[in-house]
């Protein structure tokens, strides 16, 4: 199929869009330089351009908290307007499938563990995070609409957070694996981390999300949104240790509970993934982090040095 990914040069999207050549598709990748979605006329362009007959958004703009407390007006615009244009165009192209990638942060602050789709309503998002979360919630809705009223067949995916090589690691946006890793190499001695320590998060290795990505885009039709993860959660205190092993960090690691902790736990329900489309996550966290600690040394790291 002709298949567009918008994203396509990011973290995940290059991903996809290897995965998606190497199975046969004849793929276009979407680059913010080239196209801002923000605009409908970019938009307008791009699908014009493309003529897919599959879509993947997975263009957004994204965080961890400070980038989140830094810029949750631009987080709410952005990722709302380039969904609700995507959507739109994929409408007037008369697009066979539109994928959405939307995110853990839509869920409500308070989710029982783990995290049902079935609770997605159940209350306001983690306070930090909300405008982005907000923003993404609404292309679930927007995509739920235009199934309904125009017959658009798109489905939308909530995965956990997302890591590996080729990973974020920019101080201003990345998340907390990369985040950590990167200030466990340039501060030996001694690093600061928010919160307390005790929140939990569970994380997706970057190749087995696009392998559930692939597989949903394969196999599942359905308007009901479906997580994507791992169905593990790790506290950050005990993650910050592992990543500190792994790295030959030997300095202190120090907490500021001045600086938000975030949402309190993230755990997935994982068994709609598995149901619905068969898809489940392969690859050993701990694998998975010196893969990316590998990953940063050889590529970020080396790059600093030069």
């Amino acid at each position: 199929m002709r298949a567009l990914v918008t994203g396509g040069g990011g973290f995940v999207g290059s991903r996809l869009v290897d995965r998606l050549e190497a199975d046969g598709h004849d793929v276009i990748a979407a680059r913010s330089h080239d196209y801002d979605l923000t605009s409908m006329e970019a938009t307008s362009r791009l699908f014009a351009d493309a003529q897919p007959e599959l879509v993947f958004h997975l263009a957004a703009e994204v965080g961890g908290i400070g980038a989140n407390r830094a810029n949750p007006g631009r987080y709410w615009y952005a990722n709302l307007m380039m969904g609700a244009h995507v959507l739109e165009q994929s409408r007037l192209h008369d697009v066979g499938k539109l994928v959405t990638l939307g995110t853990i942060c839509e869920y409500p602050k308070h989710t029982p563990t783990p995290f049902s789709e079935d609770d997605l309503w159940d209350g306001y998002p983690e306070e930090t995070n909300a405008p982005y979360g907000i923003a993404k919630k609404a292309v679930l809705v927007g995509g739920q609409a235009y199934r309904d009223q125009y017959g658009l067949t798109t489905i939308h995916l909530l995965p956990v957070n997302l890591y590996g090589p080729g990973d974020n690691f920019d101080p201003a946006t990345a998340h907390v694996i990369p985040d950590l890793i990167r200030k466990m190499h340039e501060s030996p001695e001694r690093i600061v981390l928010f919160g307390d320590g005790t929140p939990t998060r569970e994380f997706l290795y970057v190749d087995d999300a696009v392998e559930g990505i692939v597989l949903a885009a394969d196999r599942y039709d359905g308007a009901a949104p479906v997580n994507l993860g791992t169905g593990e959660e790790i506290a950050i205190r005990d993650l910050a240790a592992l990543i500190a092993e792994l790295a030959g960090f030997t300095g202190e690691i120090s907490w500021d509970a001045t600086k938000p902790n975030g949402q309190p736990r993230r755990q997935l329900d994982v068994t709609r993934a598995e149901r619905l489309f068969g898809f489940r996550a392969r690859t050993d966290f701990r694998e998975g982090i010196e893969r990316t600690i590998a990953w940063y040394r050889s590529h970020a790291l080396a790059g600093q040095r030069a």
